[in-house]
């Protein structure tokens, strides 16, 4: 009797919708960041590409290695409809490009250290076999739009990969010692010729500050230093540069060389030619502090003018005409407008949430608030704020309840990390490099269902509303925690318990009006005001937004 009287209700009543739809991704991004190689595993067959070793050796529990996830696996998720019950817009995913065949040694020489995470790239121009075919990119690329979520690359504009043993070999750069292969952690780098000139025919000195034989130094300033070794690429330059000594000779390559083209060129094109080719709809820079920011905007008018292109050639794979949307990491930085905005970020990496999003209730609300009131002071800007993240910490696993909905519930974009939405949990940390922990498998054999529901709760309910986002907040109460977000701007208001249980009254007042009608997106429940408030039974989450009435059916 009750369920036929809740369903004669629901076929009265109609949620609000249409608010997300009439509002553009860039006002309410709900990131999810994979790691491709950690997340699912769709074909196995391309597992051990290049040669690669699924465990290490030296240490079979070392996280270092490949483990078999690729883009066939994202796809597998996408059809099973998990990302569309998190509420999610948009995917993060791990540069796919062709990475450095080989390992390095990791960590305080505790590790294998394979490019897994898409870092240390080879070959710009083509997909790394591990991830998967070109048709594999373009069959999830579709898939995901189909649903209305985007795809954003990890894109490195500060540095190649490594030379490891294998690319060097497999490249043909002369300057490793016989037996290279049999190289463990203790003796890897007595396989390498240092002081061999050879060294020209890797990148050359026209393309990166190495410190190696014939190329010059990397210099003492953020654009111009190496980071942890690595090749720093001369995009400041503006001398026109022939291609790569061992992309001249790489035979699967797609790139060529391109008359009057600096470094910066290449690096921008490569990239673009992938949106060009795949609709990709946004990019996730990593170290953006170290480029200047000329490159960036380069990149940024690139990505866009090829999005533009795709569009107008696919107008039936696109999700809107939303342009290129671009977000950056630079270490330390909170949620504040800064210059990279102007360097072509429509949004910054939020540094400053993680620490913060255990506060208590009081300590919350004043977060909340000094966001929303940021974010809504000119000139326009974003930011996207995480609980976990591959280069710091995990949240605790013992609160994700908390940290979640501390999280979904935030002004600006929000990035929810693999995992956290089913309680993954750490894997090992080697000596020297506790971040590979927080890269562990996907947990698919053991998730928290009970999590993972109340994940999908908050995110459906924040990708109905973009006053979540972007509205003014109001504290309604402490004592129990109500707040309201409300956006004039485009006709969205809600009111919300973060954690609340039982049999309770809530203030509305300023926001819905007596008689309004209600329903509490949690548990279900519809509700009318009264005097100012609703009484309903919390069973954890109050999550209010309002309902209109059904146009009445002919008869």
């Amino acid at each position: 009797m009750i369920g036929a009287l809740r369903a004669a209700l629901l076929s009265t009543w109609l949620l609000v919708s249409g608010v997300q739809a009439a509002a553009p991704f860039a006002a309410n991004p709900i990131v999810y960041f994979l790691i491709t190689d950690r997340f699912q595993n769709g074909n196995p067959a391309n597992d051990n590409s290049y040669g690669r070793q699924q465990r290490d050796p030296d240490n079979p529990d070392a996280p270092g290695t490949f483990r078999g996830g690729d883009l066939a696996g994202i796809t597998q998720k996408l059809r099973a409809g998990y990302f569309q019950q998190l509420g999610v817009n948009a995917l993060w995913i791990t540069a796919p490009f062709e990475q450095i065949h080989g390992w390095v040694v990791g960590g305080s020489s505790s590790f294998r250290h394979y490019a897994y995470h898409g870092y240390w790239t080879l070959d710009y121009t083509t997909l790394d076999a591990n991830m998967g075919t070109p048709d594999e990119l373009r069959e999830m690329i579709d898939t995901a739009h189909a649903q209305g979520i985007r795809v954003l690359f990890d894109v490195v504009m500060n540095h190649p990969g490594y030379a490891d043993l294998q690319s060097l070999s497999d490249t043909g750069v002369k300057v490793l010692w016989p037996g290279w292969q049999k190289a463990t952690l203790r003796d890897y780098h007595s396989y390498i010729d240092y002081n061999n000139f050879a060294f020209g025919d890797w990148w050359g000195r026209d393309w990166v500050r190495a410190g190696l034989p014939g190329y010059s130094d990397p210099g003492r300033d953020d654009f111009t230093m190496s980071l942890a070794y690595l090749p720093d690429f001369k995009t400041e330059q503006s001398a026109p540069v022939a291609l790569p000594p061992f992309l001249q000779h790489k035979t699967d390559t797609r790139a060529r060389t391109v008359p009057a083209t600096p470094v910066r060129g290449y690096l921008v094109a490569w990239l673009s030619d992938w949106v060009r080719e795949y609709g990709v709809d946004g990019f996730r820079a990593d170290t953006v502090k170290h480029v200047e920011p000329d490159s960036w905007r380069a990149l940024k008018a690139a990505a866009s003018e090829a999005l533009r292109d795709w569009k107008a050639r696919h107008p039936t794979g696109k999700i809107d005409d939303a342009p290129f949307w671009m977000t950056g990491e630079v270490w330390g930085h909170g949620p504040e407008r800064s210059s990279w905005h102007d360097a072509g970020f429509d949004s910054m990496i939020n540094f400053d949430f993680q620490a913060r999003a255990s506060g208590d209730e009081a300590a919350l609300d004043g977060l909340y608030r000094g966001y929303a009131a940021g974010l809504a002071t000119p000139p326009a800007h974003d930011m996207l704020s995480y609980i976990s993240s591959h280069d710091t910490l995990l949240y605790p696993r013992t609160d994700l309840k908390k940290g979640l909905t501390t999280l979904l519930l935030a002004p600006g974009g929000v990035q929810i990390f693999y995992g956290d939405e089913s309680g993954r949990q750490p894997g090992s940390a080697p000596a020297g490099d506790p971040q590979q922990a927080t890269r562990s498998p996907m947990n698919w054999d053991s998730p928290d269902a009970a999590l993972l529901a109340h994940a999908g709760k908050l995110g459906r309910f924040r990708a109905a509303h973009v006053a979540i986002a972007r509205g003014q907040h109001q504290r309604l109460s402490l004592q129990p925690w109500v707040f309201a977000r409300i956006d004039d701007s485009r006709d969205d208001r809600v009111v919300i318990a973060p954690a609340l249980s039982g049999q309770v009254t809530l203030p509305v007042h300023g926001v819905f009006a007596d008689g309004t009608r209600l329903r509490d997106a949690y548990s279900g429940a519809l509700l009318t005001v009264a005097h100012d408030s609703v009484t309903l039974l919390a069973t954890g989450c109050v999550l209010l937004e309002r309902v209109v009435p059904l146009p009445e059916q002919p008869r």
